[in-house]
Order: C-alpha cells, then sequence, then structure tokens
C-alpha cells in the first residue's frame, strides 16, 4: 500500500513541534474541531498538512467510510464471533427503529430501558423495601470488567448529578477483600446487590455475589425473601439468572451483541441511572448518540473520532510512540483513564488481522493515566526529561458549574487553577525549555544542565464545555468511536477477547489443582512449585 509506505517516509523526517507553530501562525486554529460541545486542539501533535492528508487517504485505502456505516447499521463487525457489535443502538432515541436480522433492536433496547426505569423508579421513591420493609439506601454493583468499570466511572464523574441519598458503591476483586470492607459499613435490612454478569458465569462476580448472599441470610435466614428482595440480576442468560435464584421480576436482559467494555448505556448502567435518576440517565444516552451522528456525518478533517483514531494509528505505529497516557484535569473524571485502559487495550491489544495474519506493526500502545495534579507529582518527570516518548490527551472543562447549578465560588477559583495547569504542562510537554520565561530558560547556573526539558512530546487537548450528563456521553462515545477507527486502519477486530479468555480457562484448571490433596505436576516446573509451596503452607498452617 503506497499510502502506508509514504506515511513511514514522513515519520522518518526530523518533526519539530517548534518548528511547526513558527511556520503557521494559525496552526492552533486549523488543527482543531468541534462537536457536541466537545472542542478537540491536536495542533501539538507531531502533524502537518501532509502527514494529515496521508492519514486521511489511508483511512478511504481501508474503506473506513463503508465500515462505519456498517458498524452502525448493525452488520456483523465481530467477524470472529458472527455478531454485530450495536453499542450504538443502545442509545438510539425512542421511536427510532434499526432492523437487524428481521428484528427491531430500538425496540427491545427501549424495552429493556423502560423496566430498568420502573425499578429505578421503585427504589429511588421508596417503594421497593427490604426484608424487614425498610427502604432500600445502598446500592452495590457486583461486576468486573465492562460491567464495573463503566458505570463507576460514570457514576463518579456524575456525583455531582444525584438527586437522592441512596448511595452507589461497586465491588469486581474475586478475593473477597473489597466486599468484605464494605460490608461492615452496611445494613443488611436496606441494601440491594445488583449482579452484572453477561454470561452469568464470571467467577469473580459470581463468588462475590455468595460472601453477599451469605451476609443477608446470617442477618435473615429466609432465602426466598432476601433473593426477592435484595437481588437484582442482569445477563444474557435468564436460565443462569433463575438457577441462582434471582426473580424473574429482577433480571434485565443483555444481547450478545453488546461487548462488556461497550456495555455502560445498557442495563448495566442501572446503578447510574439509580445515583442520578433516569432522566439524567436518558442526557447521558442522549450525548453519546450526538456523538454517533458526528462520527456517521462530518467530513473526516474535522471529525473529532476520526481524527483521534488517525492520531492515535500516527504515533503508535509509525512514530513508533508506544504509550500513552490519559491526564483528565478535574478530579470527577477520576476513573476515566481505567475506563479507557480496558477500552483500548482489551479492544485493540491485537497481533492478529481480521484476515487470521500476523500483524508486522506496531498495534495499541500501553495506555494509563490519572488526574492532572497526581499525576504532575507522580509520573510528569518521565513526561518532561524521561528517555522514551510519550503521547498524551489532555482532559478538561472549560466550565466548572453549567447555568442550572449551584455554583461554589471556591471551586470555581480552583478550577482555574487547574484549567491553568493543563494548558501550561501541555506547553512545556510540546516546547521544552522554549516555553519558559527567558530567564527561567536560559538560567546559567550549576544545575542548569538538569533543568533541561527536552519538548517534542505530542499531546491532544479536548476542551468540555461543562461536565455533565450529556457531555459525558459524548466523550465516552469518541473514545469508543476512536478504537473502532484505530482498529480498521490496523485491520483488527476491536470487539473480541480471546487474550481475556484464555485466563479464565487456566485459572479454573489451576484452581482444580490447588483444591487437590495431590501433586499431579501438570503444569510447568515454576507453577508446580509455586502449588506445592502453596499447599505445603496450607498444611503447616492447617
Amino acid at each position: 500500500m503506497n499510502t502506508w509506505h509514504d506515511l513511514k517516509r514522513l515519520a522518518r523526517s526530523p518533526i519539530n513541534l517548534q518548528h511547526y507553530f513558527a511556520a503557521d501562525s494559525n496552526r492552533g486554529q486549523k488543527f482543531s474541531a468541534t462537536a457536541c460541545d466537545i472542542y478537540m486542539d491536536f495542533s501539538k501533535q507531531a502533524i502537518d498538512d501532509e502527514s494529515l492528508l496521508k492519514l486521511i487517504q489511508l483511512a478511504d485505502a481501508c474503506e473506513l467510510s463503508q465500515k462505519i456505516k456498517a458498524l452502525l447499521a448493525g452488520e456483523k463487525v465481530n467477524d470472529t464471533e458472527q455478531r454485530a457489535a450495536l453499542h450504538t443502538a443502545l442509545r438510539l432515541p425512542k421511536g427510532e427503529p434499526l432492523i437487524v436480522d428481521g428484528v427491531d433492536v430500538g425496540q427491545q433496547v427501549h424495552d429493556s430501558l423502560d423496566k430498568c426505569e420502573a425499578l429505578v423508579h421503585r427504589i429511588r421513591s421508596g417503594i421497593w423495601r427490604g426484608y424487614s420493609g425498610k427502604a432500600i439506601r445502598d446500592v452495590v454493583n457486583i461486576g468486573v470488567g465492562g460491567s464495573d468499570l463503566g458505570p463507576l466511572m460514570a457514576t463518579t464523574a456524575l456525583s455531582e448529578w444525584a438527586d437522592t441519598d441512596i448511595h452507589a458503591h461497586f465491588v469486581s476483586n474475586m478475593d473477597g477483600t473489597q466486599l468484605e470492607s464494605l460490608l461492615k459499613k452496611l445494613n443488611p435490612q436496606t441494601t440491594l446487590f445488583i449482579i452484572s454478569s453477561k454470561s452469568f458465569g464470571t467467577v469473580d462476580t459470581l463468588s462475590n455475589a455468595k460472601t453477599a448472599l451469605s451476609w443477608l441470610l446470617a442477618a435473615y435466614a429466609h432465602k426466598p425473601t432476601i433473593l426477592r428482595r435484595h437481588f437484582i440480576g442482569i445477563s444474557t442468560r435468564p436460565d443462569k439468572m433463575s438457577d441462582w435464584g434471582i426473580h424473574p421480576d429482577n433480571q434485565l436482559l443483555l444481547w450478545d451483541w453488546v461487548g462488556g467494555r461497550f456495555s455502560m448505556w445498557s442495563a448495566i448502567g442501572l446503578a447510574i441511572a439509580v445515583r442520578i435518576g433516569m432522566a439524567n440517565f436518558r442526557a447521558l444516552l442522549a450525548g453519546a448518540h450526538e456523538m454517533d451522528k458526528h462520527f456517521a456525518q462530518a467530513d473526516f478533517y474535522k471529525n473529532l473520532p476520526v481524527l483521534l483514531g488517525l492520531i492515535g494509528v500516527w504515533n503508535a505505529t509509525f512514530l513508533g510512540i508506544n504509550a500513552h497516557t490519559v491526564l483528565p484535569y478535574d478530579g470527577r473524571l477520576s476513573h476515566f483513564p481505567n475506563y479507557l485502559t480496558q477500552l483500548e487495550m482489551e479492544s485493540n491489544g491485537k497481533s492478529v488481522k481480521r484476515t487470521g495474519e500476523s500483524v508486522n506493526y506496531r498495534t495499541c500502545p500501553i495506555l494509563w493515566g490519572d488526574i492532572g495534579s497526581n499525576a504532575q507529582h507522580a509520573f510528569y518527570q518521565l513526561l518532561h526529561q524521561g528517555t522514551q516518548r510519550v503521547s498524551c490527551d489532555f482532559i478538561t472543562p472549560i466550565h466548572r458549574y453549567n447555568d442550572t447549578q449551584i455554583v461554589n465560588n471556591s471551586l470555581v477559583y480552583q478550577h482555574k487553577l487547574s484549567l491553568a495547569n493543563c494548558l501550561a504542562q501541555s506547553q512545556v510537554l510540546a516546547f521544552g525549555n522554549a516555553a519558559l520565561p527567558h530567564g527561567v530558560a536560559n538560567a546559567a547556573d550549576d544545575l542548569a544542565k538538569f533543568k533541561k526539558y527536552r519538548g517534542n512530546q505530542p499531546s491532544t487537548t479536548l476542551l468540555l464545555g461543562d461536565l455533565n450528563p450529556k457531555t459525558l456521553g459524548a466523550l465516552i462515545a469518541l473514545y469508543e468511536h476512536k478504537v473502532y477507527v484505530m482498529s480498521v486502519l490496523w485491520q483488527i477486530n476491536p470487539f473480541d477477547q480471546w487474550g481475556v479468555e484464555v485466563g479464565k480457562v487456566m485459572a479454573n484448571r489451576v484452581y482444580d489443582e490447588l483444591i487437590s490433596k495431590t501433586n499431579t505436576d501438570c503444569f510447568d516446573h515454576s507453577t508446580n512449585t509455586l502449588l506445592s509451596v502453596i499447599k505445603q503452607s496450607r498444611i503447616i498452617n492447617e
């Protein structure tokens, strides 16, 4: 592919952000785009007119427009599992049909949302009562991966939009410590558990659910009442939920075409809706849908997900930048980097093309991040003076509040400090010492050589108007579509996760050996030795 070779050639040319800005006084405006109340500045990326043109030509050669249409139309874009990937259908407006294999998916989605709304109303209004007749005060979401990270992230980000005294908690770790510490603070009479598992067979989730059930039964020994009044199940498997004891009225259904890391828009988001109300949850969906429409319709030169995806491919594959960090300058987005870690690395951490051939280029970089102030005092040292390049996404709302919120002037002041830090850091990362005041940049003291900042670290800045359910929905959808764009250019399937499944299979085998009274030496010498040490320790301690 000639375009691919052209990009490799361009990537070998020296790239200097300072020179880019010196050569084009309008660069900050030229390399920007806006949609859905999000302003994206990518002028500090190591990109110019020619490389952007070639990236768009590569997108055209990979038939990105057609692939976007296929995704949104419900075609089987998850080709290894022969499924559609219809997370975008989860935020279709009511009454907007989407026929897939003769079924109106849009109607199914809204039937499920209506059932969610009925449950949310019962919980929030106090109609739903625990075994003792008291209203629910705490909701505990038990899930792992996409059943945990999305709801946790969104509930935290939108905490100021909560209009109920009911608290939402999240439990994911299978060792039980997380749940045990939480249960010490909760009242069994007023606690409701949501068991979220697509397969309803995930060991992590069901082990925590079993512990929760035991805790409740210790307080009130009538199991049918406990199951009816204290558990909701969310899964594709109503049979397994029923076998576990979840009453059919308390079951919410998923579909095979919803991938876990794309599922927070579905019933998986029940905990979000309980906390912020169904109207705000629907606003979250509406924001995501707006980004879906922008993704489908906007010219590639002004298309936020397309541009973000093209830049990601340019950095990782052509410039060899193997690390990417997400830096929200707003504490409410504290869980957003973790959420994106799963979204991007589970989706695009692949080395096999859709055709089954091995890739011979770099795909997904290692992704991590933290809220800006923490990051500045943790790993910015490496960003400014380390030995490897890292691409960065800075994310911040322009306004701390919108017109409907009560303003805390102290927080407004602090938010401006945060904004200043966000802009300042991206400057120094891009331009190094040249960004600093002359006297600081050219100080001739004994430590001057230790105070050199290399610059040329590429970054994108995303400005939200303010952080509200709608803009958060748009922001999440932006990154979902970024992932898809990158997968199309890399020719990989972002919707399967065989690397996750293999761990589950092996864990079951190791567990069987762990509880066995004999040693079978059925693994490698290291694992066999570790099992032997563990078993011997158990014997000694017993």
